[in-house]
């Protein structure tokens, strides 16, 4: 029962120390990532973190956990948005590429010519 209690402890103390360690890399990673600290106050929360570790990153995350949290949102925001850019730049046809698909869509009656000209229109508006 001993041993059963010994391995309990273990998983517990293992697992503590991950979310530490997560916690940790991810208030350096906010400390870096502020363009609002100047370097002076960096340095100052790097030197606490060496030597008073665990304090200060429950101190950094009590007294800058809001303003942690608005950063990683704006930061994904950003890469979302750079992302979608990336994919409509990458996914969207050519002007020549719609006129095409246009006129075929016209021989085949389903679409009318007037239909046709606006499509190509858009199309040569946009290259």
């Amino acid at each position: 029962m001993e041993q059963f209690w010994s391995i309990v402890w273990l998983f517990f103390w293992s697992f503590a120390f991950i979310a530490y360690l997560f916690a940790l890399f991810a208030v350096i990673g906010d400390i870096f990532r502020d363009h609002e600290l100047n370097g002076w106050l960096k340095a100052v929360w790097i030197i606490f973190l060496i030597f008073v570790p665990f304090l200060t990153v429950l101190v950094y995350l009590i007294a800058r956990g809001r303003s942690m949290a608005e950063r990683q949102a704006r930061s994904a925001q950003r890469a979302e948005k750079a992302t979608n850019e990336y994919i409509r730049s990458v996914a969207s046809a050519s002007p020549t590429q719609e006129i095409v698909k246009a006129k075929e869509l016209l021989d085949a009656g389903t679409l009318t010519q007037g239909e046709f000209e606006a499509i190509k229109a858009k199309a040569l508006s946009q290259a």
